[in-house]
């Protein structure tokens, strides 16, 4: 298969790729037949889960608008994916045009379309790496510029810690990106869970480990303790339609079918 202008030619095309397949599942259009066909096979076997994926997306975007709210000016975004409509830049700089964000991800694909959307934003960044590697991503985060982390900073890992399995330890790599922040930085997390899902929504999810990123499902308690000492905002860990929607009744009669929690912590004087 020839791959498109401008991507890398070392992508591989004979496994799906867990940012294709997200993207597929949003509407986009940078995803290859391979990564359709494991969508649709994901996709037969729990209806909802393109609503899932969307309610990620909308999770992300009230949470950063709320960062924004708090005079929070630059984000380091892990695991961003590929970009689509109402990606961080997009929601940041609509409400503060010299917003700064840097975008991580693991993905050659995602990072290839990133940087060409990206290009001419002065404020904005893109690179190349692994949420296991947090001292490199620190590392590139400031020395691209976009980054300062003398000053507070929100840290975004929108539905990407559930890829790292136990004995990664997920809870060092927080515990690190949580240190080099200051008072008065934000860290705003999603992740997949196990509790209160239907036998086939758990199927679905074992699924992915035919792709290169196997979801690790975890509990509530397990997904709060990665916030560490931060303090929690209202509404605390929720089930993500809860968590502070734009209306109502927009979470629906059964928020937990999406199967993911979603919350935000704020660095105190003395947490870390």
């Amino acid at each position: 298969m020839r791959l498109p202008d401008g991507l890398p030619a070392d992508i591989d095309l004979t496994r799906p790729s867990a940012a294709r397949v997200y993207d597929y599942f949003l509407g986009g259009a940078h995803n290859f037949e391979i990564d359709r066909q494991l969508a649709e096979q994901i996709a037969s076997m729990t209806p909802n889960l393109a609503e899932t994926m969307r309610a990620g997306r909308a999770f992300l975007r009230r949470g950063v608008r709320m960062l924004v709210g708090e005079g929070i000016d630059q984000f380091l975004d892990i695991g961003s994916g590929i970009p689509t409509v109402g990606n961080v830049h997009e929601v940041a700089q609509a409400l503060n045009p010299t917003a700064r964000i840097a975008y991580v991800d693991i993905d050659p694909v995602a990072v290839a379309h990133s940087r060409s959307i990206l290009a001419g934003n002065e404020y904005t960044g893109v690179i190349h790496a692994d949420l296991r590697e947090p001292e490199r991503i620190l590392a590139e985060a400031e020395k691209l510029g976009v980054i300062d982390f003398s000053r507070p900073v929100a840290v975004l890992l929108a539905g990407v810690v559930h890829f790292i399995p136990d004995p990664d330890d997920p809870q060092e790599i927080l515990a690190t990106l949580r240190a080099a922040t200051v008072p008065g930085s934000y860290l705003l997390l999603s992740h997949s869970t196990y509790e209160d899902q239907p036998p086939e929504m758990l199927d679905a999810q074992r699924l992915s480990a035919r792709t290169s990123t196997e979801i690790t499902l975890r509990s509530r308690a397990e997904i709060t303790a990665f916030f560490g000492d931060f303090t929690l905002v209202e509404p605390g860990v929720v089930h993500m339609p809860l968590w502070r929607p734009d209306e109502p009744g927009d979470p629906g009669e059964h928020p937990e079918r999406l199967g993911a929690f979603g919350g935000v912590g704020r660095h105190d004087r003395g947490a870390g």
